[in-house]
């Protein structure tokens, strides 16, 4: 027992440092004085004020949150639809398709997506005359379709683990479709549904692919502006961003952990 438990103490701890090795590296060179990322010349923070003075960096990652907020709020809505009607409605004609519809993006590969998504606006430019060029509006339609996929599978997932007969004692004492679905199902499922909006969200915050196919002129999200720095060399600004995103990170999971026991222990103090 004592082997094995030793052998799963360096597993874990190896596993551990493989992940978070490069992040520790990352946030420790984005303090570093020289302009060469793989040279260290000491401690500074020069670089956390050049990145507040790169306009390029700060539109595009004003931008990124901008289209993850509003893709992830309509995906949320229309995940939450499709999930309820694949998961509340019995059997119907179109079912599976529509099923097999909402779950293509999941195993679609991005560039695919992207192609397609691309081929679309511009057949659709050709015959209605909109979208009139390709930018913001258009990212944000590509990423709310496919994270809307993601959004469903989980509320559909949470409803059909939640008791119905909740529901139909909702239904015993009068309440109506409408009542029923905002003061019951809903509440129910909400947990379900902030995972599919944080869920939305840091994968449109994320996408480098899709957004790179329906993206126009003057409309470059934030992981598009990193990449095409990378390509021509990372400076230590990208380093001092990252870091950045890595503590607004780390302070919402602590926090979120902090009302996670708090609710436990008032859910377990006795009356």
């Amino acid at each position: 027992m004592k082997r094995r438990s030793l052998f799963l103490n360096f597993a874990a701890a190896g596993g551990f440092l493989f992940l978070y090795a490069p992040i520790i590296a990352l946030i420790i060179y984005s303090f570093n004085k020289s302009k060469l990322v793989t040279v260290w010349g000491g401690w500074s923070l020069k670089w956390y004020g050049e990145l507040f003075q790169n306009e390029q960096i700060i539109n595009a990652a004003l931008l990124s949150f901008k289209i993850a907020f509003i893709s992830a709020s309509l995906a949320v809505v229309l995940g939450t639809m499709a999930g309820f009607v694949l998961s509340r409605y019995g059997p119907f004609r179109g079912k599976m398709i529509l099923s097999g519809w909402i779950t293509a993006p999941l195993v679609m590969p991005e560039v695919i997506t992207g192609l397609s998504l691309l081929l679309l606006f511009v057949a659709m430019e050709g015959l209605f005359g909109w979208p009139s060029g390709r930018g913001t509006s258009t990212i944000i339609i590509a990423h709310t379709t496919f994270c809307m996929a993601y959004v469903a599978v989980v509320v559909q997932a949470r409803l059909a683990s939640m008791d119905e007969t909740l529901e139909e004692a909702a239904m015993d004492l009068g309440a109506k479709p409408s009542s029923l679905f905002f003061l019951v199902t809903l509440p129910l499922i909400a947990p379900a549904i902030i995972s599919g909006w944080l869920l939305s969200f840091t994968l449109s915050l994320d996408d480098l692919v899709i957004a790179s196919f329906v993206s126009g002129p003057g409309n470059s999200t934030l992981p598009m502006v990193i990449f095409s720095k990378v390509r021509l060399g990372v400076t230590p600004e990208v380093n001092a961003l990252a870091t950045i995103m890595i503590a607004i990170v780390a302070i919402g999971v602590i926090a979120a952990m902090y009302q996670m026991r708090r609710q436990a222990r008032l859910l377990a103090k006795p009356e």
